[in-house]
């Protein structure tokens, strides 16, 4: 019964973003910020009651559709509009509404002396409903409305204030690298629909292992085609550069993109579809390697930056990088994992800056800051709380999940990958006590007209909750004692893949035309788990998040001069924190190309070839009409001198 209530989870937001958009201005900032953040705080009590119902299902059973209504029906194309709960979207329905319920709290105090203040919560239910809406949905059509839901609202409040330019300009690079990024999922889902003749989650799913062979052309697209998606919205290489820039939006935007809903929507896609990756190893390998190699990369940009968001937007996406690592190596238990544990200390570490930013009335930049503990004791303690979790320092739950990925991506995957994991998070620890230390530590080197001071409550009992997830968190995954991975044993049964039958299948599939199937019976193979290599690699984890913290512990308190000394005049370190230069090549090679062929189309085809010809007919025929006029005298003597003269031409010509 409880179950029956899935509909009203993405309803409560819808009804409180029309509310508040159209008659935000007349019930005033208060009751705007109560329909606001009470709308996904009803969205996470409903949430609560249904995780309660699945719970009570036996474990065979926990897959829950609801079918709403048939949205769109044309010959064998049908699609519902209807929700799929299970364990997957269960867990992403909890923190998605947990943690963007806070968000929204905060966001009262944070934006309270905003003029648009109701137009600004009125798009961040929108965003919370197209969130849910994609990863309620139960086909790949409705999850796509969602996927593009969130794209619309980030453009929104990515360039929330409008009358910058810079934010303006970040709002519309935004839209316009994800639209790169859908073409190719929208793709995928017409491939699926030829392949399956559906684009249900069940029908396909239960069907990839009879209709597609293993390592095949086609499922190989399929994959790669939804992996571009998700680069494009989880902020991957190549198509990252697009998140550092929403940074011009509000802080408790940013929280809520980089913790709770847009740049997780590729991961969960990802997930989501676990059937078809694991009929393509060449996909799974690429989303490995380019996980692996974006958690490197951003990892790198991160340590150069001084704008404390821009240093946190990097961190994202080397996070999610994080996440496709363990996706690639098919620990998708560890990616969700971490894709928890990161919303829960992403969600403080971003609203602690906006504390902080609002504590110095503005001032983003950290070598502005410094010696703010004792200013700002509550944001410190869960800044740091948080800071400890996503450098991986036990007993933290950053600690669990990371270690959990890296794990895999040794037993499961290669040394290579292991050896990307393990780079990233020595630079984590690095950049990340980096900016705790020049924020929080340290001599002040705050402007003197400027007197720091702790956020009010509104803004503080979020962080707490949310520091004090940041901690215990990690509970749902420990490791080492078999049975107690909740999380694990949670989300098996969505995860549960029958290989051998998938093989099986694919023999016979190469058999009918004429191929032969090569032997793949090593894949049947389960991977045992071996106790000391975890340990051990639990505590070598620990040792380099260790090592990161004391590297940036002697370059920015006790040595402080050492960082300039190595970077001052090292063309390296220009180029890492000019971000690899990636803007300006994209602009020489994409944009200004377009922009010159939209100008060349615009003033050579359309203004002089099409408009030409238009306005050179136009033209020809006035000139005929002017020279046509002049036998439209209307001197009747005229007339019948011409009738005369007609005459007697035709008289001429007759004879």
């Amino acid at each position: 019964m409880l179950l029956k209530l899935t509909g009203l989870v993405p309803l409560f937001p819808l009804i409180g973003c029309i509310i508040n958009g159209f008659l935000g201005l007349r019930i005033g900032k208060n009751a705007v910020g109560l329909i606001g953040a009470g709308a996904v705080g009803l969205s996470f009590l409903t949430t609560l009651f249904i995780f309660a119902g699945l719970v009570m299902t036996p474990v065979e059973e926990r897959v829950f559709e609801q079918v709403l209504f048939t949205w769109m029906s044309a010959g064998d194309f049908a699609v519902d509009f209807g929700f799929q709960i299970d364990p997957l979207s269960m867990t992403m329905m909890l923190f998605v509404t947990g943690v963007g319920f806070l968000i929204h709290v905060y966001s009262i105090g944070y934006m309270h002396e905003e003029y648009s203040f109701y137009r600004f919560f009125a798009y961040l239910n929108l965003f919370m409903f197209s969130m849910l809406l994609l990863i309620m949905g139960n086909n790949f059509l409705l999850m796509f409305i969602g996927w593009e839901g969130v794209g619309c609202c980030s453009y929104f409040l990515i360039g929330y204030y409008f009358e910058k330019k810079s934010a303006c300009d970040a709002g519309t690079k935004a839209f316009v690298m994800n639209r790169v990024g859908d073409f190719a999922f929208l793709l995928a889902v017409m491939y699926i629909f030829n392949i399956f003749g559906s684009i249900d989650f069940t029908t396909v799913f239960h069907a990839a292992p009879e209709k597609l062979i293993y390592d095949g052309e086609t499922v190989t697209i399929i994959t790669l085609l939804l992996f571009v998606g998700a680069c494009g919205k989880s902020a991957q290489i190549p198509l990252y550069t697009w998140l550092p820039d929403a940074m011009e939006g509000p802080t408790p935007v940013s929280a809520l993109i980089h913790a709770a809903t847009m740049v997780t929507a590729g991961v969960y896609m990802v997930v989501r579809c676990n059937a078809l990756f694991a009929l393509a190893p060449l996909s799974m390998t690429t989303v490995a390697f380019v996980g692996g190699g974006t958690a490197v990369f951003a990892a790198t940009i991160g340590m150069t930056q001084f704008d404390i968001k821009r240093v946190l937007a990097y961190s994202t996406v080397s996070q999610i990088g994080y996440m496709f690592l363990a996706v690639g190596v098919g620990a998708y238990t560890a990616a969700i994992f971490h894709m928890v544990t990161h919303a829960f200390f992403k969600a403080c570490l971003f609203l602690g800056s906006g504390s902080v930013i609002h504590g110095l009335h503005g001032e983003q930049d950290m070598r502005k800051m410094g010696a703010l503990k004792d200013h700002m004791p509550i944001t410190f303690i869960t800044f740091f709380v948080s800071t400890l979790a996503i450098a991986g320092i036990f007993p933290l739950s950053g600690f669990f999940s990371k270690d959990e990925i890296l794990y895999h991506a040794l037993m499961d995957g290669n040394v290579i990958l292991w050896g990307m994991g393990i780079t990233g998070a020595l630079l984590t620890a690095f950049y990340m006590f980096r900016l705790v230390f020049m924020t929080f530590f340290g001599e002040s080197r705050v402007d003197p007209h400027v007197h720091p001071h702790e956020s009010p409550k509104v803004m503080t009992v979020p962080l707490v909750i949310l520091a004090g997830l940041a901690f215990f968190g990690g509970a749902l995954g420990i490791p080492l004692f078999h049975g107690w991975h909740v999380l694990h044993n949670w989300l098996e049964p969505v995860f549960h893949f029958d290989m051998a039958s998938a093989l099986e299948h694919s023999a016979h599939l190469l058999h009918e035309q004429g191929k032969h199937a090569p032997s793949l019976t090593h894949l049947l193979e389960p991977a045992e788990h071996n106790l000391w290599v975890e340990v051990a690699l639990m505590a070598l984890s620990f040792s380099i998040a260790v090592a990161g913290i004391f590297g940036a512990y002697m370059c920015y308190i006790k040595m402080p001069h050492l960082p300039a000394s190595f970077t001052k005049g090292q063309w390296g370190y220009d180029l890492v924190k000019n971000k690899y230069e990636v803007d300006e090549l994209y602009d020489e090679t994409i944009v200004k190309p377009t922009l010159e062929g939209s100008t060349l189309l615009w003033k050579e085809v359309d203004a002089k070839g099409i408009d030409g010809s238009v306005n050179g007919t136009a033209k020809t025929l006035g000139w005929l009409s002017n020279h046509a006029r002049t036998f439209q005298s209307g001197f009747v003597r005229n007339y019948a001198l011409f009738m005369v003269v007609g005459f007697i031409s035709l008289l001429i010509i007759s004879l």
